[in-house]
C-alpha cells in the first residue's frame, strides 16, 4: 500500500475513533460524559472545550499535511497551520485543568506529560515557521501531530492491552474484568505515545529531510 492510501486510511479510522467518542459531548449533558464529572461547573466545561479544539487540531492537521495544499496552496496552508497551532495551545492549557480531575496519580501524569509534549513540540514548529527554516519546522510539526494522534492510538491499543493482560495473567481475570479494564486505561496513553513517537522518529530518520 502506498503512503497516500496510508495516510487516508489513517484519516478514516481517526475519524472511526474519534465521532463515536466525542459525539456524547455534543449534548452538553455531564450526564453523557465518557468520563466520571466530579464538577459539572468547571470540570466538564473545560473538557468539553478541550475536546472540541483537539478536535480541530486533528481535523487541521490532517489536511495541512495534504500535499497537493501544502505545496500549491501555501496560503490556505499557513491559514490551516494557525488554527491547528491555536487549537493545540488551547486544548492543551485546558488540560492542566483537567488534571486535578484525573481519576488516579498516573493518569493525571500521563495527561500532563501528555500536555507539555503537544505544546512543546507545536511551539518548537511554529517557531521554526517563523524563522522560516522549513525542514525543521516540517519535522517538528510532524512530531506536534503525532503528539495529536495519540487521541486516536491510545484508543486503538486498548483491546491490544486488554488481550495483553490476559495473556500475561495465564489467560485469567485474577482481580476481575473491572480491574483488566482500568489497568489498560492507566497505561494506554503512554504505550500510544511511545508507538507514536518510534513511528515518527523512524520516519524522519529514515526519509531524512521530509517532503
Amino acid at each position: 500500500m502506498n503512503s497516500k492510501k496510508m495516510w487516508w486510511l489513517l484519516v478514516i479510522v481517526s475519524l472511526g475513533v474519534m465521532i463515536p467518542f466525542v459525539a456524547p459531548y455534543f449534548t452538553l449533558n455531564p450526564e453523557n460524559s465518557r468520563i466520571t464529572i466530579k464538577s459539572p461547573t468547571i470540570q466538564y466545561p473545560v473538557l468539553v472545550g478541550h475536546i472540541v479544539f483537539a478536535c480541530l487540531a486533528i481535523l487541521s492537521g490532517f489536511l495541512q499535511f495534504i500535499k497537493r495544499i501544502r505545496l500549491h496552496k501555501p496560503k490556505a496552508h499557513r491559514y490551516l497551520g494557525r488554527i491547528y497551532t491555536g487549537s493545540v495551545f488551547i486544548s492543551g492549557l485546558l488540560a492542566f485543568v483537567l488534571i486535578f480531575y484525573a481519576e488516579n496519580f498516573t493518569k493525571a501524569v500521563a495527561l500532563l506529560v501528555l500536555s507539555m509534549l503537544w505544546l512543546y513540540t507545536c511551539w518548537k514548529g511554529f517557531r521554526a515557521a517563523v524563522r522560516k527554516e522549513i525542514n525543521e519546522h516540517r519535522r517538528w510539526m510532524v512530531r506536534s501531530f503525532g503528539v495529536t494522534l495519540v487521541a486516536v492510538s491510545a484508543r486503538l491499543l486498548v483491546p491490544v492491552l486488554l488481550l495483553s493482560y490476559y495473556l500475561l495473567n495465564g489467560f485469567s481475570l485474577p482481580e476481575g474484568r473491572e480491574k483488566m479494564v482500568e489497568e489498560a486505561l492507566n497505561v494506554n496513553i503512554w504505550v500510544g505515545l511511545m508507538l507514536n513517537f518510534i513511528i515518527i522518529e523512524w520516519r524522519i530518520l529514515n526519509r531524512g529531510k521530509l517532503k
